[in-house]
């Protein structure tokens, strides 16, 4: 069985999800990501190191980390999330430059109890005004956690390729004017690319039309516009990325966006 419930409230996503047998394929995203595992045992690959997130551990994913995930046995799993866009996030904690969590995982009774009463006020559709006072809460929590003062820095190449590939989503991505503009054969701009990000720029490149659809979807409630304005062939080309990301489809997460 498999279940995922999201609700959005002001820049930040709720996620409660349970399953067993269903896996993400490797990913990013655009925001923070705050996590208590509830049960089982979340088994993920972050940046290539194998993690395990047991009861009551608490993760910490950085903006653009690449990661998978799974249940680690038959047992199944059961967490929460929350995405938080990164201005959001800085404000709260009074920061200007995105800051990295050194830890992926921890375990904190605070921080793991600020995460799971903020999701079930988002999830139960709390008032606005609690939803702040809860998040400003947590944000105090994580920022005593260990954390660089930013992120590992992309070099120019990679972050030039990135503009490139975020400004291309709705058309099919060429490599060769990536190349052209970085002046590096396909092979050396393709390893050089997962090296420095942990998955190819065609899968870079598919992530970014699936997190513009999303993004599109919210917005506008028509996930039609999300598949033309990305891209995608058709509603199913979108659908199996999609779930291969979130853990439903584009046309299950238009429906519960407008519940």
């Amino acid at each position: 069985m498999q279940q995922f419930t999201y609700k959005k409230m002001d820049g930040i996503t709720a996620l409660k999800a349970s399953f067993t047998d269903f896996k993400y394929k490797k990913h990013a995203h655009q925001e923070y990501a705050f996590g208590v595992t509830l049960k089982g045992i979340q088994h993920y690959h972050l940046d290539g190191s194998l993690q395990l997130s047991h009861q009551n551990g608490v993760m910490l994913f950085n903006p653009e980390q690449v990661h998978d995930g799974m249940a680690y046995n038959r047992e199944g799993l059961e967490y929460v999330m929350l995405y938080v866009e990164p201005s959001l996030f800085l404000e709260a904690i009074q920061k200007r430059e995105i800051i990295s969590f050194d830890k992926p995982i921890i375990y904190n009774n605070s921080v793991k109890n600020h995460i799971l009463k903020l999701s079930h006020a988002i999830l139960t559709e709390e008032n606005s005004a609690l939803c702040h006072e809860l998040f400003l809460h947590l944000s105090d929590c994580l920022v005593e956690q260990d954390f660089s003062p930013s992120m590992k820095m992309d070099s120019m190449m990679i972050k030039k390729a990135k503009e490139i590939i975020h400004s291309h989503v709705e058309n099919i991505l060429k490599i060769e004017d990536i190349c052209q503009e970085l002046q590096l054969t396909t092979f050396q701009f393709i390893r050089l690319f997962k090296k420095h990000t942990g998955i190819t720029p065609y899968q870079y490149f598919l992530n970014c039309k699936v997190e513009r659809a999303k993004s599109i979807i919210e917005q506008t409630g028509d996930i039609y516009a999300g598949v033309a304005q990305c891209g995608f062939v058709d509603l199913p080309h979108l659908n199996k990325h999609f779930k291969s990301i979130f853990g439903i489809t584009a046309f299950e997460y238009v429906s519960i966006i407008k519940n």
